[in-house]
């Protein structure tokens, strides 16, 4: 009895330790909408090239206007700007839930490791765009963002890596088929964030 007590005991402790030093109340619905809402914005970019004229399959042989980039860059900023309200308005649904904190120092610290790596290959992807380096936007995105997922898993649940390693693998993937980077984009930003935020509502709803 008394070893079964001991061994509770220590259990709390561990769960006690965890919950101060790890941002655990990610909900699983904001990678889904943030998911849903990369597909729309992949859709929407996919008939901007159509509407400008451009094959965008043809991968590096494409010349992108300045006009044409502007409103590109409008879309990922409306994309960007769903995905994080969607993160904040889930997440912060599920810490009042649960009567947890969602700005503390743990969270401080998160965002600060997440937002290195992202804001790194933000300044990166504008200078390929600046000296028209188009069709290596899609797989810088995609690699960035996942090592910024993999910075920051140390503070939140480490199932987070595991998207981080795909999104650098896709984007990899997609350094050699430029012609395909939307759809690399897609799939990495739409479809296995959907998928991860199914299974993260499931595992810790």
């Amino acid at each position: 009895m008394k070893s079964k007590d001991y061994n509770d005991d220590l259990s709390h402790i561990r769960s006690m330790m965890e919950r101060s030093s790890r941002f655990i109340s990610l909900s699983g619905l904001s990678g889904i909408f943030a998911g849903l809402a990369a597909l729309a914005g992949a859709v929407h970019v996919y008939f901007v090239f159509q509407r400008a004229g451009i094959s965008y399959f043809q991968g590096d042989r494409n010349v992108y206007s300045e006009s044409l980039v502007r409103e590109l860059m409008f879309s990922g900023a409306v994309i960007l700007a769903a995905a994080l309200f969607s993160g904040y308005f889930f997440t912060a649904r599920k810490s009042r839930a649960h009567n947890l904190k969602i700005w503390d120092r743990t969270t401080k610290r998160l965002l600060l490791h997440f937002s290195i790596p992202l804001i790194t290959g933000g300044l990166f992807c504008l200078g390929l765009l600046y000296h028209q380096f188009h069709a290596f936007v899609a797989p810088c995105t995609l690699i960035f963002y996942g090592l910024a997922l993999i910075q920051a898993e140390r503070y939140t649940v480490t199932d987070v890596r595991y998207l981080g390693y795909c999104e650098v693998v896709l984007g990899l993937i997609a350094f050699f088929i430029p012609g395909w980077g939307l759809v690399f984009w897609a799939f990495g930003f739409g479809v296995l964030h959907i998928v991860y935020g199914i299974v993260m509502y499931k595992k810790y709803r």
